[in-house]
């Protein structure tokens, strides 16, 4: 069960939900409005060998998370 990020488009508030096949659509915990774009979050994977090692790309800036096509090639905001 993945936790998506999302933004609301009505008033700007962000907040995260854990999202289920079988829910219905999320909402706004502050307007109650559906409008909402999913954001692009980082993720952490452990591997044992360290819990603080992170991907450079998790905290960088748009265009450092080594897509093949180059700065901006994702299309993400």
């Amino acid at each position: 069960m993945p936790i998506y990020e999302y933004a609301c488009r009505d008033c700007g508030t962000e907040f995260e939900t854990l999202v289920r096949a079988s829910s219905p659509a999320p909402e706004c915990p502050s307007c109650h409005g559906g409008a909402l774009h999913k954001k692009l979050s980082g993720f952490a994977v452990s591997t044992g060998a360290s819990s603080t090692a992170m991907p450079a790309f998790a905290s960088g800036p748009c265009g450092s998370c080594g897509h093949p096509g180059g700065p901006g090639a994702c299309q993400f905001e």
